[in-house]
């Protein structure tokens, strides 16, 4: 089963690249050529940098060359996909255009007026060959005066008449073609289909590299604030405005650095929360080549602390491993545990991918023996997740993983794998917060799905 999904998606993964690069070189070139070489080089190169940089992130490959591989192997799966989205929405502005410039051209065609040319008339030819209206008109009088006697002279002379053509080719007096140099032949025009063709691949291209440009623009320069009121009933009063600054997916990397975590975390604490929630992902490599990146988390300041749960990208990067390092920067990681503060208890589970080395969620340890009467907020990386919150009593779960999609249309397959895609939604009495996470997985770009710190601000219904 595995093998024939495999040969499936790598069928549809070459249908598509052919697709693009017919239209973007093939169409817009009159024939075989370097245009049509270099195409196939490009779309065929950015797939190998693409898969090179997967596979050096997967298996731990020298972080020089992960960072060299990362930029332009990533960005190419953006990229490639904006392409395909714009040459596919092409395909209703070829038609229409199409459709324009042959009604404009029939608006457009001049009238021709028929124009009489002379005929050439052959010596010896009757008189009234000459004087024929329907080829060149009515005979000058010129004509007149020499359909008569003058052809009677020439049969006279005998083989006059043969000459007369010879004249003619020959460039004489008789002949009617201009002296002179001959112009060069002009370049052909390029078709309606040709130019349309490039006009289209044209403009997909400059949409693609426009919105690719534009979404790893917003990444790069950080993520926004976000703010949202959460009422929970069971919180006292003198919780009332209690602040939660919740950030997910932050996705540490070849591309996304220091100087990137930098930002995050100058965000966060320009916020003054109460606390911090760093609801996994938040690293894409190991200790040995990210714990610099990492470090400025060690600045992050809440009056109550800041907590870590896992994400599946932890237990892709060495999660013991990276728990330690939190741990040594002054987050406290919450493996399927809780901790009781002053107005509601906050707890923590480990992701579900945790389950293949033994370390899975575990509700029971986390959450089995509290009290039920105090509110309580749940870290779970994977909105997934809420069903057990549910079933345990849980006030409010706070998760990322989706991303919000990240690159549209991603949203429409996210929203099929997660019960919430982002945003605060009702299950029962619990009600779930999905981040759009603060970084990006693969491409450092983000399309209709900006990135985002969530300050969630609880609110007591008693109050």
């Amino acid at each position: 089963m595995v093998i024939v999904f495999a040969l499936l998606a790598l069928t549809v993964l070459v249908t598509a690249n052919w697709y693009l690069w017919r239209r973007l070189f093939r169409d817009t070139t009159r024939g075989p050529g370097r245009a049509r070489r270099v195409g196939a080089v490009l779309i065929g190169g950015g797939w190998a940098l693409a898969i090179a940089a997967l596979a050096a992130e997967r298996t731990g490959a020298p972080f020089w060359l992960q960072r060299v591989l990362a930029w332009p192997g990533f960005l190419w799966l953006a990229l490639s996909v904006y392409l395909l989205l714009a040459v596919v929405a092409g395909e209703i502005v070829r038609s229409l255009l199409r459709r324009f410039l042959e009604r404009r051209d029939r608006r457009g065609e001049p009238a021709v007026a028929a124009v009489p040319h002379p005929e050439r008339v052959p010596a010896g030819a009757p008189a009234e060959k000459a004087q024929e209206p329907a080829r060149g008109g009515p005979a000058s009088e010129e004509q007149r005066g020499q359909g008569g006697p003058a052809s009677e002279e020439q049969r006279g002379q005998g083989g006059s008449a043969s000459e007369e053509p010879r004249e003619r080719g020959q460039g004489g007096p008789a002949s009617e073609e201009p002296q002179g140099p001959t112009p060069g032949p002009t370049p052909a025009a390029p078709s309606r289909r040709l130019f349309v063709a490039r006009v289209v691949a044209g403009a997909a291209a400059a949409a693609a590299v426009g919105t690719v440009g534009q979404g790893t623009y917003g990444v790069l320069r950080g993520p926004g604030v976000k703010r949202v009121t959460v009422p929970l009933a069971k919180l006292p009063r003198a919780a009332h405005g209690y602040r939660i600054a919740v950030v997910s997916d932050i996705h540490l990397s070849p591309v996304l650095g220091r100087g990137f975590a930098r930002k995050v975390v100058d965000t966060i604490n320009s916020t003054r929360p109460d606390l911090i929630a760093v609801v996994g992902d938040l690293v894409d490599g190991s200790v040995k080549d990210l714990g610099p990146a990492a470090a400025p988390l060690a600045r992050l300041e809440a009056r109550h602390g800041s907590f870590f749960v896992t994400g599946n990208h932890e237990y892709f990067s060495g999660a013991a491993q990276w728990v330690e390092e939190v741990r040594r920067l002054g987050l406290r990681p919450l493996e399927n545990d809780r901790t009781e503060l002053p107005w509601f208890d906050l707890a923590g589970v480990n992701d579900i991918a945790g389950e293949s080395e033994g370390q899975g969620p575990d509700f029971a340890k986390a959450l089995g023996d509290r009290d039920t009467a105090r509110a309580c907020v749940l870290l779970a990386h994977q909105p997934v997740q809420i069903h057990d919150a549910v079933d345990h009593g849980v006030d409010l779960q706070l998760s990322g993983h989706t991303h919000g999609g990240q690159l549209w249309p991603g949203n429409l397959l996210a929203e099929a794998a997660n019960p919430t895609v982002a945003g605060l939604e009702r299950y029962g009495d619990t009600q779930l917060y999905v981040s759009r996470g603060a970084g990006a997985w693969g491409p450092p770009t983000r399309v209709g799905a900006p990135s985002d710190i969530t300050v969630i601000e609880l609110a007591s219904k008693q109050a």
